[in-house]
């Protein structure tokens, strides 16, 4: 959710009754912290910051959330060994998006909260284990012992009702809150979410970091280049810095890269963020119910 998790979607979501989260991994330490504060000044509720600990800032990023009494945190993208425990001290509940159940068992001895099991279907950065969420939410919930929150491929109550029904404790869903009013993503990138077809997503650049990509002429290019047997280095070129910005958050689609998951498909409306928090609960609920 870089570029497109910010204050005002993650307040909504929280004053609707979910887990409001901020994308961390895009903002700079000063920006954080401003977002942070404009969080807690537009709700009273919990909300929680995303980590990837794979940024550079993160370091900093992880004091901020001490300092301003973040309540959850949830971290991605590294090894949640390194810095659990500092956030636990400090009254921060912990989760850790996992993988795998080899992965999921690891990050419970680690002392996390909960853990985050995303599937394969789920955008941006995945695991290279290409588990689909049917599969891999039972096997962590067999797995661990401790909360497991479904992810990947989760878009309305069906899918929030299904995960529940394999196991899982809650779900998390990213994509389907990229296409709404207070997403802070480019109104072309949410346009091109809610145009996507079946089949429009593709999760590729594994040498690098797994990422999820709407077919766009940059994914174009990206494909162009394994046809021919590119190297890791060249593929780092291609990709270069601050793409997902110029595509998520500057509208460029073209040449920015558009992160989403394969559930865009199932997209087709920009509703705000507080109803559909509110209807997905509500469907779920009524659908488990019968």
């Amino acid at each position: 959710m870089i570029w497109c998790a910010g204050w005002r979607l993650a307040a909504a979501v929280s004053e609707a009754g979910g887990l409001g989260t901020l994308g961390a991994g895009s903002m700079y330490p000063e920006v954080l912290r401003a977002q942070i504060h404009k969080v807690q000044g537009a709700t009273a509720k919990p909300f929680a910051v995303n980590l990837p600990l794979l940024y550079p800032s993160i370091e900093e990023h992880l004091q901020t959330c001490v300092d301003l009494q973040v309540p959850v945190v949830i971290t991605s993208a590294g090894n949640p060994s390194l810095h659990t425990m500092r956030l636990k001290e400090a009254g921060i509940k912990v989760l850790h998006v996992v993988s795998s159940a080899k992965f999921a068992l690891n990050a419970q001895a680690a002392g996390v909260d909960a853990v985050i099991a995303e599937g394969f279907e789920a955008g941006g950065h995945n695991g290279r284990e290409e588990t689909t969420t049917l599969v891999l939410v039972p096997s962590v919930c067999d797995a661990v012992e401790i909360p497991v929150v479904a992810a990947g491929g989760i878009s309305d109550g069906r899918s929030m009702a299904a995960a529940l029904v394999l196991g899982a404790d809650a779900v998390q869903m990213g994509s389907r809150y990229v296409a709404t009013q207070e997403s802070s993503a480019h109104e072309a990138f949410k346009s091109e979410v809610v145009k996507a077809g079946e089949g429009a997503t593709t999760l590729t650049l594994k040498e690098l970091t797994p990422v999820r990509l709407l077919h766009n002429p940059f994914y174009q290019e990206v494909l162009e280049a394994y046809h021919r047997g590119a190297s890791r280095d060249e593929l780092e070129r291609i990709l270069g810095r601050g793409r997902a910005k110029k595509g998520m958050f500057e509208g460029n689609l073209a040449e920015g890269e558009l992160e989403i998951g394969q559930v865009a498909s199932r997209i087709s409306d920009l509703p705000s963020a507080f109803a559909l928090t509110q209807e997905i609960h509500d469907s779920a609920i009524q659908i488990l119910a019968s």
